[in-house]
């Protein structure tokens, strides 16, 4: 906390981004009606600043330029100061993120942005220091030449603002049109192209895990019988595992790697990539049955309930990548601090086991890793207990700073990501979690009209929620419908997915705008289907409408998935590897796929050695749908299972596919030897 009781027009937001900033000298306000029209009334250009609170760089600029008086008197007396948390104002950060990289070339965060009091920008950069260093301009001469342009070179300044504004308005052209046929064979080779054989990933430094990607690649070994693209997707999977993206000492993965290698991270944890890593892990155990990926599922989610998980039920959003001011001080070690730990003997196994060097590897310390080998399976016990004591030690550490709102689209795919984990796993905790998280989202972060919120934090919903908060929950409740056949979540995924149409549909072009007709209307309102760190909500989207419409019968949203793959088709067949999640909704969209209703009484051991039966194989193109006889089952839900019935009085498994089904099947040895054909026999030609 700052030495001064200053405080800015923050101190009543809930953002602990903005929170973080409540003390600044800057006189910084939120994104708000006022702070626009005190630019307008005193004639002063806006400074506007995007980040998050687990933003690394966002600190240094805090630290070096808005917590110092020189600069902050600069903006105080010359501009409106705006500070935007970009996880809870994602429109707000779509549109000036694109301005920025119009401007620019590149993006990233913080993003700082200068414009008209009418929202419209003419300057962008992202960090910039507080004075000059070589080609990088600092604030303290950048911020004077600014207000100079703006005194005497007005007009020169509007135009540059009308010129970006109207560029980011130009809406692509509205043509509808078909992927390419080749379209997954030619996403394969563009990631086979890329592909870092070495070490895994798809990009150079930085490297990004980009689960998505994954995801295709094993879909694309399952309807194709492609081995390479299952080899490519397990090295990736491993080399992230083994490397100090990873953390081995707690669980979890950091947003990113700085070498090839994986083994510096950017050591910031974001819920979204631990939900999204750990479904990866889970579906190539699927395949494989590689007892590592279970493992490392089960330690996300262990990180997971055990860190970031709220009392209510709902989880945190992230954790800092700094503590003590620096920047990975919480993870790394020194030989010493591990021999404290465990002891000599001990000590000399770990240090050879993690790689744990006198001269380190980060900073004169270590980041435990495992690039250089895995121990053998039967050392992981040992390892394990080891573990558990240099964890206990961690614990006595200062924490980094855990961002604790709760947002509606992250919570989502952690819920899918804990409710697949169930199934896979058979561990009820995660069922339990994830349907505590469902129903706090579904209570807290609704209003009374049911419209969706974005953002809960200390007691306050707030934001109407965006296209990709409506997918993602929808998707969560999908997953969690399929794990425990609870109707209600079926139920509640149809109204999401109603509300989703209603206030996100474009009606002329198809697709979802990012955000609602009901919302502020900002200086554009883009749609997106790009997929980056996250998948788009366009893609996300896509696969719920054909999931929803084939359960219930519902071919409208069938159409609307077709629409959609329509409106993008162009850019995804230009650049495919850009949209691997929306490439996995189209797998899902071209093959005929199946249902497997099982009939039976709930609490019966055959029911259950069916389900496991079936949750063992990863079958990405087939819905699980369970109905007990004497449960009233909302026929008008899932209208075909109407006539399904029990045979013989014991659990029956009708599998239907082509839009017809096979004869019902009662014996466990023969829908095993079913699960095991799908497989081999679901193909579609190259």
């Amino acid at each position: 906390m700052p030495d001064h009781n200053y405080s800015n027009h923050l101190i009543h937001e809930k953002s602990p981004y903005l929170l973080q900033h409540a003390f600044n000298p800057v006189d910084w306000y939120p994104w708000s009606e006022e702070a626009f029209s005190v630019a307008q009334r005193e004639d002063k250009p806006i400074f506007l600043s995007i980040g998050y609170s687990t933003c690394h760089w966002c600190h240094v600029m805090e630290r070096e330029s808005f917590e110092d008086t020189e600069v902050a008197e600069m903006l105080n007396n010359d501009f409106i100061a705006i500070k935007v948390d970009r996880e809870e104002r994602p429109d707000i950060d779509s549109i000036y993120m694109r301005a920025c990289q119009a401007l620019t070339g590149h993006g990233g965060w913080p993003l700082t942005i200068i414009m008209t009091p009418e929202q419209k920008p003419f300057f962008a950069a992202t960090y910039i220091p507080k004075n000059s260093r070589g080609q990088m301009l600092g604030l303290t001469e950048l911020l004077p030449r600014i207000i100079e342009l703006w005194r005497n070179e007005r007009q020169r300044i509007e135009d540059s603002g009308n010129r970006i504004s109207e560029l980011l308005g130009q809406a692509e052209e509205d043509i509808s049109q078909d992927l390419a046929a080749d379209i997954f064979k030619t996403a394969r080779e563009h990631l086979s192209r890329s592909f870092d054989r070495e070490w895994g990933g798809f990009s150079p430094a930085p490297k990004f895990p980009t689960p998505h990607n994954i995801y295709f690649l094993l879909r694309y070994y399952y309807f194709f019988q492609d081995k390479t693209a299952l080899d490519m997707a397990e090295k990736t999977l491993e080399a992230m595992y083994r490397g100090g993206i990873y953390d081995h000492i707690g669980g979890g993965f950091a947003r990113y790697s700085t070498d090839r290698f994986w083994l510096v991270p950017h050591f910031e944890k974001m819920l979204y990539d631990n939900a999204l890593l750990a479904l990866a892990y889970l579906e190539a155990y699927q395949i494989t049955g590689k007892e590592l990926y279970a493992r490392v599922a089960r330690e996300v989610f262990t990180y997971i309930l055990r860190d970031m998980t709220s009392p209510e039920g709902g989880f945190y959003s992230a954790q800092d990548a700094d503590s003590e001011g620096v920047e990975g001080k919480f993870y790394v070690w020194s030989r010493e601090e591990i021999k404290n730990a465990v002891g000599e003997e001990n000590a000399q196994y770990l240090y050879q086991v993690y790689d744990i060097s006198e001269k380190g590897n980060f900073e004169g310390k270590n980041i435990p890793h495992l690039i250089k080998g895995l121990p053998p399976q039967s050392q992981w016990a040992k390892l394990d207990e080891l573990r558990a004591k240099l964890f206990q030690e961690r614990e006595k550490r200062v924490h980094p700073h855990r961002d604790d709102k709760i947002l509606s689209g992250w919570n989502g795919m952690m819920i899918a990501a804990l409710a697949y984990g169930s199934r896979v796993l058979d561990e009820p905790q995660y069922l339990l979690a994830a349907s505590r998280a469902a129903d706090f989202i579904l209570d807290k972060l609704r209003r009374s009209d049911g419209r969706l919120l974005a953002r809960y934090r200390d007691g306050e919903a707030m934001y109407n929620a965006y296209a990709l908060d409506y997918a993602a929950m929808i998707w969560g409740l999908l997953e969690l419908y399929q794990a425990c056949f609870d109707s209600k979540y079926l139920s509640s995924a149809l109204e999401l997915n109603k509300d989703l149409l209603r206030y996100f549909w474009d009606e002329s072009a198809g697709g979802l705008f990012l955000y609602g007709s009901d919302a502020e209307q900002l200086l554009t309102r883009p749609k997106e289907a790009y997929d980056g760190a996250l998948p788009a909500d366009n893609s996300l989207a896509t696969l719920n409408f054909l999931r929803l419409g084939r359960l219930t019968g519902d071919h409208l949203l069938e159409e609307k998935a077709q629409q959609t793959i329509g409106a993008f088709a162009e850019g995804i067949n230009q650049h495919p590897t850009a949209y691997t999640f929306f490439l996995t909704a189209a797998l899902f969209y071209q093959q005929p796929g199946r249902d497997i209703v099982i009939v039976g009484k709930r609490e019966k051991e055959d029911v259950r050695a069916m389900m496991e039966t079936i949750n063992d194989r990863f079958l990405p193109d087939t819905l699980i749908i369970f109905k007990d006889p004497g449960e009233k089952i909302p026929d008008e839900l899932i209208p075909f299972t109407k006539d399904m019935v029990m045979i013989g009085n014991k659990a029956t498994v009708y599998i239907c596919e082509n839009f017809s089904c096979q004869q019902p099947i009662t014996d466990i040895k023969v829908l095993k030897d079913i699960v095991e054909k799908i497989g081999a026999v679901n193909k579609v030609l190259l």
